[in-house]
């Protein structure tokens, strides 16, 4: 028996996973969360065997939230289900100590076929997925500068996207604004804009995040 906890800020996509896992007689869904913070939480006392974690979440984020939840539970699988495609997301995702990510327009065969692979102690990615990822590991060409980002800029990245202040940020991740803010400077740097604003208009450009945020 696989013990799932699913973890998206959306009810109704928590809704539809869950169903389609009740079906699965090796499969039991143990618990749910629609926020990173809750999710550690309930994560630590459950102990499951997978957790199917949403990336972009108000507040703690899907990536700092698999880094505590693993911090806590190393034997704790974590899938990932997004609807980022852009291989800059699932490159960062993986570095957390992910088994796999998926994208929320997969099929329910393709998702099964990833949990009962990551169970099976086999990363899971989508063919094309892996090779966007190894080719910009190689150095290759790469049209996307977000690929220049570190993991934790990444994930500021996100919240200021969603429009979350620096100070909430800074008390997610148990910092100074000061380092916020360093991380953020950095990150313009890199990317070639002066503010929040063109940040998030050049994310929506190379689709790292939705345009109808």
């Amino acid at each position: 028996m696989i013990n799932i906890f699913l973890v998206d800020d959306h009810d109704i996509v928590r809704f539809g996973i869950r169903s389609l896992l009740d079906k699965e007689k090796d499969i039991k869904v143990v618990g749910e969360a629609d926020n990173g913070e809750d999710a550690v939480k309930q994560c630590r006392a459950l102990e499951p065997d997978m957790v199917l974690m949403d990336l972009d979440m108000p507040g703690l984020g899907g990536m700092e939230a698999t880094k505590r939840i693993l911090h806590h539970c190393p034997d704790t699988r974590v899938l990932f289900l997004s609807m980022h495609k852009d291989n800059a997301l699932p490159a960062k995702v993986m570095e957390t100590g992910a088994w796999g990510y998926i994208t929320k327009d997969a099929g329910p065969q393709q998702m099964l076929q990833a949990i009962f692979k990551v169970h099976s102690g086999q990363k899971f990615l989508t063919p094309e997925m892996a090779q966007q990822i190894a080719i910009s590991r190689c150095g290759g060409d790469s049209q996307n500068p977000f690929e220049k980002l570190s993991q934790r800029e990444m994930e500021i990245m996100l919240m200021l996207t969603r429009g979350e202040r620096v100070l909430d940020i800074a008390a997610k991740f148990n910092v100074t604004p000061k380092t916020v803010n360093t991380h953020r400077y950095r990150m313009f740097d890199k990317l070639g804009v002066s503010g929040d604003v063109e940040l998030t208009r050049l994310a929506i450009k190379h689709n790292v995040i939705s345009s109808d945020i």
